[in-house]
């Protein structure tokens, strides 16, 4: 397993500067936010593509995953990373979404990153059925999974308190419906704890699923705020040991976009006590 820092903590600083602080407080993998400042596809040319790979080059990372949940681009007055979301009634402003993550898509291949990560679908609209917001979002997915095939990346879907999908067993009815093998499944520990889920039985139950991790702690009222791990009541040896027992060896990415007054601070603090976790039990 491999540690990594999502960049959503640093909007205050340019992508160079960011890989430069993230590689120095040793993370060896950073997740980039396909969204202002650092990555917005639509707006992305070819010489600031190419200057995100060179600073990774630069500072020996590697992409952990490219994340597309967040739309602060778009800037919604209700919510700026849930919406718009792919269950919007409105098919023309939905297709802002949609066509974002088409984007991130072909981004993520071009940059050679494995996969993208987005929303479970947003909050039901007024009068919305949770039946309908389901089939919408799958036959939303079904052409974003078969571009992500065609280019040889993975489409994961986060589940989170408050939208569509907040439970793992709510990821896998859409999962079942969309039937894509480019679809998968990103594994936030934090947001399985706010739903009360017990990690360890759906980390070993969804194994075949997960393609990456979430980390960050949570407060034992179990409201959804990202914290440093460590600072909350998450038990993360035993989510470590849940997550070694499958044998997965792909990324863990810190996300901690509330800390953007003090992201090193932060990147710091999960990094000093995740990276003793990182060793197999007992010399194992």
């Amino acid at each position: 397993m491999k540690l990594a820092f999502s960049t959503n903590a640093y909007l205050r600083f340019p992508f160079d500067e960011v890989a430069e602080r993230i590689a120095s407080l040793g993370y060896e993998g950073l997740e980039l936010l396909a969204d202002v400042p650092h990555a917005w596809p639509a707006g992305l040319l070819e010489g600031p593509k190419r200057a995100i790979l060179s600073a990774m080059e630069r500072n020996g990372l590697t992409f952990s995953n490219v994340n597309a949940f967040m739309m602060n681009a778009v800037n919604d007055a209700r919510q700026p990373y849930w919406y718009p979301s792919f269950i919007e009634p409105d098919p023309h402003y939905r297709s802002v979404r949609i066509d974002h993550t088409r984007r991130a898509i072909s981004l993520c291949a071009e940059l050679g990153a494995p996969h993208i990560t987005t929303e479970p679908g947003g909050p039901l609209a007024p009068g919305q059925s949770r039946a309908e917001a389901i089939d919408l979002f799958v036959e939303v997915l079904k052409p974003l999974a078969e571009h992500a095939h065609n280019l040889g990346v993975l489409l994961l879907i986060e589940p989170e308190p408050g939208l569509l999908l907040e439970t793992s067993d709510q990821y896998l009815e859409v999962a079942e419906r969309v039937n894509a093998p480019s679809i998968g499944l990103n594994y936030d520990v934090g947001h399985a704890y706010c739903v009360s889920e017990d990690i360890p039985l759906a980390i070993a139950k969804l194994a075949p699923q997960i393609r990456h991790y979430h980390l960050e702690d949570i407060a034992a009222t179990r409201v959804h705020h990202h914290m440093v791990p460590g600072t909350g009541a998450i038990d993360f040896p035993e989510v470590f040991a849940a997550i070694r027992k499958t044998g997965y060896d792909g990324w863990l990415t810190v996300e901690l976009y509330p800390f953007g007054d003090d992201p090193d601070a932060a990147a710091r603090g999960a990094f000093e006590f995740l990276s003793p976790l990182m060793a197999p039990a007992n010399g194992a």
